[in-house]
């Protein structure tokens, strides 16, 4: 299994991801989220291992306009899996699946350095 970043193409926080992975020679495989909407099996993967807060981000835009009837379904996995399907820009960017089916949130580039 290799290397897959999943995310979107013109986030900040991609660009760099994808600048770390090429600078230290890692293949990876770019799932993009607004090409290719994550499917509910998927989701559940990420939250199961990584746990719903961990895979929601909470700090953009798209959150933030949420109203609170749509922020209150984000609290339990079986509501929030059609909102993050449907405004995919409120997943965590990225979400990393090395190759080894270890899955991490976020860019933490000490992490990402031990699995070269």
């Amino acid at each position: 299994m290799s290397n897959k970043i999943y995310g979107i193409k013109n986030c900040d926080t991609m660009k760099k991801t994808f600048q770390l992975f090429d600078d230290e020679g890692m293949e990876y495989e770019f799932i993009d989220y607004k090409k290719n909407v994550p499917s509910e099996a998927l989701l559940r993967h990420f939250s199961d291992t990584l746990g719903l807060d961990a895979i929601i981000n909470k700090r953009g835009t798209t959150y933030k306009k949420l109203t609170p009837e749509e922020k209150a379904a984000l609290d339990e996995v079986t509501s929030a899996i059609p909102v993050l399907r449907e405004k995919s820009s409120m997943i965590k960017r990225p979400i990393i699946q090395f190759g080894d089916g270890t899955l991490l949130a976020g860019l933490e580039k000490d992490v990402i350095l031990t699995k070269k």
